[in-house]
This record gives C-alpha cells, structure tokens and sequence, in this order.
C-alpha cells in the first residue's frame, strides 16, 4: 500500500475475513502441549548424547583408535579401553564420558515416563495395537492431531502430514515431486520410522503384505512414505472407531 497503517491494515483483514479467503489454524489443546514438550526432552537428550559419541569416536579417530561396531552397554568401556595408557587421552574423555553417563540416565527416565504415559492413555494404548507403533510413535501422533473431528475424512491426514506427492501443472506441463513435506515433521519422521520397522521387523499382517508388494512394483522408498501415510489413515480411523489394529482385515478408511 502507498498509505500503510494500522487502521487500514484492520481493514483489510477484516475484508478478508468476510471474504472468506484464510485457512483457520487449530489451537492445540494444554495436554497435547505438555506431552510435545516431554517429547521435545527426550529427543533433545538424545540427540546430545549421540553427539557426545559421534565426538568421542572423532577424537580418538584422530590417532587411528577407531571404536568400531559396539553397544551402547560397552560404549564406555571401549572408550576406556581406547585411551588407556595415554594421560592427554583419559584427561579429554574422562569428562565426556561423565557427561554421556548422565545424559544416559536422564534419556532412560524419560523413556520410563514416555513409555507410562502412553501406557495410561487409552487412545494411545489402542494405537500401540498395529505394529510398529510404540509409546514415542503413538504420543507425537496424539499430541499432533489433538482433535480427530478436525478431520472430515481419515484420508486427509495424509496430505496434512506432507505425505503425498507434490504436483506442479501450468498449460501443457505437469510435473509430478517429492511429498509435499508440509505439516508437523517430527509425525513424519515418525511415521516414516514406524513404516521401515513394519516392513522390516514387524510381524506378517496384512499392511506390511502390503508394504511388501508395493515395494517390488516401485521401489522401497516409495513403499516406505507409502506404508506411512497408510499408518496414519488407519491411526486416526482407530482412534476415531475407538477399535484396535485388525491384522486379518484391511479397514476402510472414510
């Protein structure tokens, strides 16, 4: 506007409105808040533990000690064993492993009290029926959705999650992309996670079936973002039904 100010900027809010032309944003509930906060915990705990590791195994890299394949139970051992023998070694590592310790500790009461609250949830519970599903998995998909009835149809979570293909069409050109990424992207993480356990983990039921077919005809990265956005249908189906996962039969999302 060559005249900019604030009662002219109310007005053309207002006109907006009465035109209709805005999307409305839903508010998240309290509850929905405090769990993405504990969520947020966790990961941020999880992340800067890897990232002490990934530190250590850089610094001993550095001269030709190399950690290798190891479990988190004897990650300090190795460690330990690693830079025996050299004082500036066991000076530099002693308190980033003092810190991974800690760190550990508090990551393993998170994932108590993730795992109970999800536990003491009955949606989350019911969730946590399909395979692949665990506590984490089934709260960030509660917390994020909050409200079932926000959706008119099972099938339009797919899209809000940023699971479906993006498309670009102007005249005689029409181009078909990557998923559309829009939406929450710790759910899509998620979900996506959940989809490659299914299809490599998980027991035979009739979406990992499914998953698998899928994945001969076009690949498994298309079968993994595919197999996810189906979790996510057949989820909020669940939660909105108030039934469980049935492995023998495929529902039919509305």
């Amino acid at each position: 506007m060559p005249i900019k100010t604030d009662r002219r900027d109310a007005e053309g809010i207002a006109r907006l409105l009465h035109l209709g032309w805005f999307r409305p944003v839903h508010c998240k509930s309290v509850s929905a808040q405090e769990t993405r906060a504990v969520l947020g915990a966790r990961k941020a705990i999880q992340q800067n533990m890897i990232a002490l590791e990934m530190s250590l195994r850089g610094l001993l890299r550095n001269f030709g000690l190399k950690v290798g394949a190891i479990s988190r139970g004897r990650f300090e051992a190795r460690i330990q064993e690693l830079a025996e023998g050299n004082p500036m070694l066991e000076t530099a590592t002693a308190p980033m492993l003092r810190a991974r310790a800690t760190l550990r500790r508090e990551l393993a009461a998170l994932e108590k009290q993730v795992r109970q609250l999800a536990q003491d949830d009955p949606v989350c519970h019911r969730l946590m029926t399909m395979p692949g599903i665990g506590a984490v998995v089934a709260l960030t998909f509660r917390a994020a959705v909050d409200d079932p009835a926000r959706f008119r149809s099972s099938k339009r979570v797919g899209p809000w999650v940023g699971l479906t293909p993006s498309r670009s069409q102007s005249g005689e050109r029409d181009v078909s992309g990557g998923i559309t990424k829009a939406g929450d992207v710790n759910l899509r993480r998620a979900l996506c996670q959940a989809a490659t356990v299914m299809m490599n983990h998980g027991r035979s039921t009739w979406l990992r079936i499914w998953g698998a077919q899928l994945a001969q005809r076009r690949g498994s990265k298309i079968a993994m973002v595919a197999l996810a956005r189906r979790i996510a249908v057949i989820l909020h189906r669940i939660w909105v039904d108030g039934t469980t996962f049935q492995s023998d039969a495929a529902p039919n999302p509305v």
